[in-house]
């Protein structure tokens, strides 16, 4: 069994390692609210707007010719945006991710597929599993806005306009509550034209054409949908990392009466040993 002074040193640690843990929930939890808040208010925005391109893309138009986002190709060519943290101590969320991005990547085996990542984690998982990784981008902070976003989509765009890829999807973790975050695989691109009936074919007129304006709505769309991802991302980052570093401490501090049990067992038996001896040398002296 260690000695007394064994189990004392490794109390202090543990409860330096319990103190380091707790601040760690505490700033996670302070900026939790922030992005909770930020992706819940994304949503009707995003959703909307995706729901309004569909609609365009659907009705009636007086061109031919839309914009390359709206062309629907036989999928060749595969593009995942992997968002993920750049720092871990967010329990399972990091693996949760990767091995989502990965099984849909396994799942598209025959297809030529590359990676956009966003984030340091899943960089650092796609590279190492031996990705073709086209682009990383890391450090967004934990309040990017929708400039530190335009570069993402700006590369997909063109790469989508350009017919280098014919299909992008978004892989992210999808904010459900404080202690669950789910892993989703979501379609970006091609918009896809919404299932419309006959009524609701009333033919748009579009001012000064149905090209120009699906041209300046498109893009925009492709920022919305990247940007809510990202805050979905970090709104599940927070509160992932909030409860492992609770849970972190509850451990610790569990540790804590564990190793201080030991020691006052080992104290006793010191105790009692010393008594032994006493009793002993006074019996030999008696003797």
């Amino acid at each position: 069994m260690p000695s007394v002074r064994q189990i004392k040193r490794r109390i202090r640690s543990v409860e330096n390692t319990a103190k380091i843990t707790k601040a760690m929930s505490m700033i996670a939890a302070s900026k939790m609210r922030r992005t909770q808040e930020a992706a819940l208010q994304s949503r009707p925005y995003s959703d909307h707007l995706r729901q309004l391109l569909a609609d365009l893309a659907a009705q009636p138009h007086e061109e031919e010719k839309l914009s390359p986002l709206l062309e629907t190709r036989v999928v060749q060519r595969l593009q995942v945006i992997v968002i993920t943290p750049d720092r871990g101590l967010t329990g399972g969320l990091n693996s949760s991710i990767n091995r989502t991005a990965a099984q849909f990547l396994i799942d598209h085996e025959g297809i030529e597929t590359t990676v956009v990542a966003v984030g340091k984690k899943g960089s650092e998982f796609m590279a190492r599993t031996g990705q073709n990784v086209k682009a990383v981008f890391t450090d967004l902070g934990d309040r990017p806005n929708i400039e530190d976003i335009r570069p993402i989509a700006t590369i997909v765009s063109n790469q989508y306009a350009n017919a280098e890829v014919d299909a992008v999807y978004l892989a992210y973790s999808d904010f459900v509550s404080t202690v669950s975050q789910k892993p989703v695989v979501l379609p970006l691109l091609p918009v896809i034209p919404a299932a419309l009936q006959d009524k609701d074919m009333v033919g748009y007129i579009y001012e000064p054409n149905s090209q120009e304006v699906l041209s300046a709505l498109l893009p925009r769309f492709v920022e919305m949908q990247i940007y809510h991802a990202v805050l979905e991302a970090i709104a599940s980052e927070q509160s992932a990392r909030m409860v492992a570093m609770r849970n972190a401490t509850d451990n610790a501090n569990q540790m804590v009466d564990d190793l201080t049990l030991v020691m006052n067992k080992a104290r006793q038996e010191s105790i009692t040993t010393e008594l032994l001896d006493i009793v002993g040398g006074a019996a030999a002296v008696e003797a």
